[in-house]
Formats: structure tokens, sequence, C-alpha cells
């Protein structure tokens, strides 16, 4: 049944008792009768359907409009809303009541459009869905991910999402509220980049175990977001996914590149130009904040870790890499290192390898597990992909380290006695529990820099391991296979700008075996 409503003109004159007169001002009208142009306001008034409990409900006035048109415009949207429901008499009612609760807030009516949506994906329409909410519902829905995927959705909403945008009802939501987001984590990137550029130890504090945020992992959290919308958009909630209107650096994996003498000379004088940069700006930030508790002297492994370098996936050589194994030699976590370096392990693949997976008399070992670590929060799971989960084969060399290795553990557990915690894991801490993944790379650094070596990251010497089997002759299939890639596509996008220094020395060795002919 279509709601009665009529439209009228009123003015705030009084008469001479002060009473308002309302409809029936003089002024209201011409001499001809028709309606002055420039005295008084249209209103509507608009019949709504009875509260719940079945008692007359007042009707929608609403007034202050310049024309007659623009007061049936609104009405006819009000009606419009009430049409929505059809016969259904109890959604009638609920849109009676959003309503007049919506006007009585916001001093205008809901929008049709977004009422039609939540009726029909049958939510509430005496409340918005906030995007907080909608995001915890949508990863409680998503039964088949892997833990590890979980876990990244789980921060990408708990760091990111839920404090910026968690509050704005879902189908409000906007590009400039998404944008928001990573403004923020720009600033985090400036925050994180001048604590360990200027030594101030609050700072420092601050920002512990916190990591500059990479043009890859804003890409990664955009797709979250992209994919709960995307969720929405099915479920009729919103129309738009803004996150796919965002626009974001290029997260592509950057190129590797090999240590030449030529780049580690131009590295040296990038390092040493960088370390002269961080100790001027700490000389005038304790000039400038002598109050401020700033260490005399600069983190010398910040300076390393942070010194310019040709490409962020950098490789080390065959003769490189041997002087860091050296130099790691005594270390007790010697055998982590050199199993990354010739077989190629991701540092949680490695953090949570367990004895019961390795075979030391056969040659091999199982990828089962991985150590993750987010902030200070460690976690335990299945590798990153179908393809990693796999039997790689050891050569003698890393099984003859790994008998060492575990030799020194007894050796260890004999040592601790009642403390020891018997985790099972191949890499462990004096106490027998297991390794932290950013404890480990800390050390990594600290041996790299200790040998006088340029810098790569951790996971570089997997990379370093792949670039050995193509200097070795094997093809890319086999890197594929032996780092457990879940493609060739992928290897062939990380390696194929270490090809052609490969492709060099196969020139110079092919000629050697001429010119050192008898």
């Amino acid at each position: 049944m279509a709601a009665k409503g009529s439209t009228f003109k009123t003015c705030g004159c009084r008469d001479e008792e002060g009473k308002l007169l309302g409809r029936r001002c003089p002024k209201l009208r011409r001499a001809n009768g028709r309606w002055s142009s420039n005295h008084g306001t249209w209103n509507y008034q608009l019949e709504l359907p009875p509260i719940s409990a079945g008692a007359r409900r007042a009707p929608l006035r609403r007034g202050g409009f310049a024309t007659q048109d623009a007061a049936e415009t609104e009405q006819n949207k009000a009606k419009e809303l009430l049409a929505i429901a059809g016969d259904d008499g109890t959604a009638r009612i609920q849109i009676a009541n959003l309503i007049t609760a919506t006007v009585r807030a916001t001093k205008a009516l809901p929008e049709p459009e977004t009422v039609r949506r939540k009726v029909r994906t049958g939510h509430d329409l005496s409340r918005s869905i906030t995007v907080g909410e909608y995001l915890d519902t949508w990863l409680t829905g998503r039964r088949n991910l892997r833990e590890g995927t979980r876990r990244s959705y789980a921060q990408h909403i708990r760091l990111y999402f839920k404090p910026h945008l968690g509050h704005i009802p879902l189908e409000r939501l906007r590009v400039q509220d998404v944008d928001r987001i990573f403004d923020a984590i720009d600033e985090h990137n400036e925050l994180v980049a001048r604590a360990r550029e200027t030594g101030d130890l609050k700072l420092r504090a601050k920002v512990k175990g916190r990591r500059v945020v990479s043009a890859a992992t804003k890409q990664r959290i955009r797709a979250t977001l992209r994919a709960a919308l995307n969720k929405a958009i099915k479920e009729r909630i919103i129309e738009v996914n803004v996150a796919s209107l965002i626009e974001l650096p290029s997260g592509k994996a950057p190129k590797a590149l090999v240590w030449t003498d030529e780049r580690i000379t131009q590295w040296e004088r990038d390092f040493a130009a960088h370390i002269q940069k961080m100790n001027a700006r700490r000389k005038h930030q304790v000039r400038l904040e002598p109050h401020k508790r700033i260490g005399e002297n600069i983190n010398r492994l910040d300076a390393y870790a942070g010194a310019p370098r040709p490409s962020k996936v950098m490789v080390w050589t065959p003769a490189l890499t041997k002087r860091f194994l050296e130099r790691a030699r005594h270390h007790r976590l010697y055998a982590l290192y050199h199993l990354i370096a010739f077989r190629g392990l991701r540092r949680g693949e490695a953090c949570g390898l367990r004895w019961t997976d390795v075979d030391l008399t056969g040659g091999t070992a199982t990828i089962r597990w991985q150590i993750t670590q987010i902030g200070t929060e460690t976690f335990q799971g299945k590798p990153k992909t179908e393809a990693g989960e796999a039997r790689i084969d050891l050569d003698t060399t890393t099984i003859k380290e790994l008998r060492a290795h575990k030799a020194q553990q007894n050796a260890e557990r004999l040592e601790a006695g009642g403390t020891w915690t018997e985790s099972g894991f191949v890499f462990t801490t004096p106490a027998g529990e297991p390794v932290e993944p950013n404890e480990v790379t800390e050390q990594f650094l600290q041996l790299s820099m200790e040998a006088g070596l340029p810098p790569i990251r951790l996971h570089d010497l997997r990379h370093g391991a792949a670039t050995f089997l193509l200097a070795a002759g094997y093809d890319m299939k086999v890197v594929q296979e032996t780092l457990r890639l879940s493609s060739l596509a992928i290897a062939s996008d990380i390696y194929t700008s270490v090809l052609p220094q490969l492709a060099r020395q196969a020139a110079e060795d092919a000629a050697a075996i001429v010119l050192k002919a008898k």
C-alpha cells in the first residue's frame, strides 16, 4: 500500500496574540491566489506505518524547502524507501524505524540503494556494519586458509585496517580512507629510518622490533583488503572495491645481482659516506637536544645494513660465500647458515626443522614446518607453499656439519641438565628452546660485517644457492625444484639478471681450457 502524503507551505509569522500563523498566513499567497515566491517555505508530511507494538506512529514532517518541487522530491524519496519492503509488513516497520532514527540523527533520509542492499542481503537495518566488524566476520569465514596466510591477514587487520578504518560503516568506505593507511605506513617508515640514523635511545626503543614496510608488503596489505571487499561485493553490501583504486609503488621482486669486484668497490665508498652522514646527523642532534639520551657512537651494524647497494637482492660469489662460512665456522649455529647456503632453505624453514624430519643416514631432510616471527611473537606452521613442503637431498658436507651440530647440541643438553627443554628442533638456544628467526638474522649480519663482506640479506644466502646451481650448469627447472618455488616463472624473474654474469664466467672457463692446454 502506497504511503499517503501531502505538501504545504508555512511561515514563521505570528498573530497579535503571538501565536504562529503557520499555513494561515495571508502573505503566503499573492492577490491572484498564487503562492508567493518570496514568503514562507515548503513542507511535506508523510504517513508512516505503526510501530511494532501496533500503536500509531507520528507522521514524517520535514520543512524548509525553497520550492514545492524540492519538497515533493524528498517526499518521493521517503516513499521509495517504504516501498522497498514490498508486502513485508515487518520490513516496512523496520524501514520506518530507520527513517525516523536517521532523520533525528543526521537531519537527512537514508539512501534508498543502501537500504535496498541491506534488505536484499538480510542485514540489520537498525545499524551499519563497520569495516572492522566485517573484516572479523570475513576472516572467520575463511576456513581453508593456510595458518601462515591466516596470521598474515589477521596482522593486517589488527595493525592497519582496524586502527584506521575499523569505525567506518562499510558502505561509506572511500578511497581517501584507505589512502590514510599507506600515509601512516610511510610515516612509520620515516620514523624507523630516523631512529636507526640518529641513535636517539628513546626513539630506538619506540620502534624496537619494527621494520620498514616495503613496497611488496604494502601490496600484500592492499591485497588483503581487496579480497575482503570483493566478498562484500558478492554479498551485495557494497558496489565498488575501493582498495582496487589505490595507487601503490610496484611490489615486484627486484632482480638479483652478483657482488662483483666493481660493485664491491663502489659499495665500500658508499658505506664510508653513509657512516659520515650518520655521524654528522648524530652530532647535530646531540647539539640540538643535549637533554636526550643519545649515544655518542652510531650503531655500526645499522650503518652496515642500511648503506646503499645496487639492488635489494644481492648475491655473494662462491668465494665470498666461502669467506662467510669460514668466519661463521665457530658459531654455534654454523650448521644453520651452512644448510641455507648449500641447500637454499628459507629462514623460517631452517629454524623450524626437527630431528624427526632429518635422515642423516639416508642423506635427506623433509621440510614440513617453519617458524615465522611477527614483531616479538613467533609462530609455528606449515611451509609457505605446497611446493615448499618436500624432501630435499643433503650433500655429504652438509651431512657432516649436521652430525657435528647434533654432537654439540648433545653436549649443551648435558650442560643444561634439568633446565634443558626437549623441543625436538635441530637448531635451538643453549637451553633447548627453538631459535627466534630475528635473532638468526641479526647474528648473520654481525658475522657478515666481521668477515668484511658486502651486505646481503639472510634470504639472499638462499638465492646464492640457486645461482651456484646455475653456475654449475643446471637449468632453471632444477633451481625451481631445489628451492621449492611454486612456479618456474618465479625462478626466472628472480635469477634472469645473474645469467649474463654466469655466461661470462662460462666463456672465461671455456677459453681457459684452450689457453691452458699443453
